[in-house]
């Protein structure tokens, strides 16, 4: 039988991890076959800052993408985010040994292998080196030079550069959950793989995901990526803000926030009022809504300027960098109310709400759909293209054999062997003990993966 190409993505987010599986279709649509979703204890801004607590994370979101789809997950690309996060613009050239030869892709990553050697900062390591346009011989503006001829093979390249320990750190957590790290990709990036359209990229277009911790940007030009920041503020910094100025534990906030908040402080008439009951017995709390909304427009227009800032760092006010499809907003803080207005009337760009529903297959549900989930959905499309086989599907028989493994450390009553052999037979259906099948698994991965572990942080250096 042959082998389905199964994708996996591991979004590590400040607020949530999100691991997802799926498949293309015969249409060369995206069907997602589980999701796992968990709260995210051990991240703050996009970086790992406990380890322990990312690791349970991960597993937990993991083992709920298994059990929702029946497949076991091998490796995961995963997304990397994070305050530490730049990029920087750097050309390149190479001197041809045989000019007589067409130009191939040997040469183009000889290039690009050329451009990873670069001196970086202290501490820092290159994630991304991403060809924008060729030039060769002096012949400029080139998009495709495979096939061409020429002795002098120079490029212009988007080189995204991040904190080496950051990175070793998400790729340390990932395998001591017992699974492989089989990519890393910029977050903005898979973000804009699953909500942009190829039109958009062409006409200049600037993604704005706005996670919890971070709100990442992303550039597009002439089909080409042109710049990648990361601001170091998100969802989190609004609702923390709301549990200042309302005297309310963060739980509230948060719910205040989702359900009521809004971007627009013009919209909330003075007499709408939420009643929050009050802690342990004490008198519930009443908050205008006006106030709210007034509480995160103030944040909201600081995260807006800010990411304003870099679009016009990278030039949107030149004729010829105009971004004419304006702005795409996705992540979880796009769901805000009247946040498309507000994001408009700041920068003055069109601006529409990014759903990664355009690459899904149609029978996709609708929270996968979400905003919410644009990186995790971008991450699966980074895995297929790979052509990976991340996960492989769960046999009943496979659960099976495993199942006498457990009765070996039960003592072995001879009065009743027909309920033990029934015990081991309905094992898969019972799902208590279908998970400590599946922590045995995820165990013996772990032993298998510890010394794996010592030679990827080897290699890393």
């Amino acid at each position: 039988m042959e082998k389905e190409n199964i994708a996996v993505g591991l979004d590590i987010g400040t607020t949530k991890i999100v691991a997802m599986i799926g498949k293309k279709n015969e249409y060369g649509k995206l069907e997602i076959l589980g999701v796992g979703k968990s709260k995210s204890l051990g991240v703050a801004r996009g970086v790992v800052n406990n380890i322990t607590q990312t690791i349970q994370s991960i597993q937990q979101a993991v083992l709920e993408a298994e059990n929702n789809s029946g497949y076991k997950i091998n490796d995961v690309v995963v997304g990397i985010a994070g305050q530490h996060i730049r990029s920087i613009q750097h050309t390149d050239y190479v001197i041809r040994t045989n000019p007589e030869e067409v130009i191939s892709g040997r040469d183009i990553q000889l290039l690009i292998d050329q451009v990873n050697k670069l001196a970086m900062l202290p501490g820092e390591e290159i994630i991304h080196v991403l060809p924008q346009e060729f030039k060769i011989d002096g012949q400029t503006e080139i998009k495709e030079p495979i096939g061409m001829y020429g002795a002098r093979l120079e490029a212009s390249f988007h080189v995204v550069v991040g904190q080496a320990s950051s990175i070793r750190n998400v790729g340390r957590c990932i395998q001591s959950s017992g699974i492989e790290l089989s990519g890393l990709t910029l977050e903005p990036l898979a973000s804009a793989d699953a909500v942009l359209s190829q039109e958009e990229k062409e006409a200049g277009v600037a993604l704005i995901d706005i996670g919890g911790g971070t709100t990442d940007l992303a550039i597009f030009k002439d089909g080409i990526i042109r710049h990648t920041a990361v601001v170091p503020f998100g969802g989190n910094v609004i609702t923390d803000d709301i549990k200042e100025g309302c005297s309310i534990i963060e739980k509230q906030a948060e719910l205040l926030k989702t359900k009521f908040g809004s971007a627009w402080p013009g919209e909330n008439k003075d007499n709408e009022i939420v009643s929050i009951p009050g802690l342990r017995g004490r008198d519930p709390k009443e908050i205008s809504l006006k106030n709210l909304s007034k509480i995160i427009h103030a944040r909201v227009v600081e995260i807006i300027e800010q990411v304003f800032t870099e679009i016009k760092a990278y030039g949107h006010e030149d004729p010829r960098k105009k971004l004419i499809a304006g702005i795409v907003l996705t992540g979880g803080g796009s769901n805000l109310k009247h946040i498309k207005q507000l994001v408009e009337y700041i920068t003055g760009m069109d601006t529409r709400i990014g759903y990664p529903n355009e690459h899904l297959a149609g029978n996709s549900g609708e929270e996968i759909s979400s905003p919410l989930f644009a990186t995790a959905v971008g991450l699966v499309m980074n895995s297929v293209q790979n052509n990976s086989n991340s996960a492989y599907k769960i046999e009943l028989k496979e659960v099976v054999a495993e199942a006498p493994k457990q009765v070996v450390f039960q003592p072995v009553t001879e009065e009743k062997p027909e309920e033990q052999i029934l015990d081991e037979v309905e094992l898969p259906v019972n799902k208590i003990e279908t998970e400590t099948t599946e922590s045995k698994i995820r165990r013996s991965f772990f032993d298998r993966y510890v010394d794996k572990i010592k030679d990827f942080l080897d290699n890393a250096e």
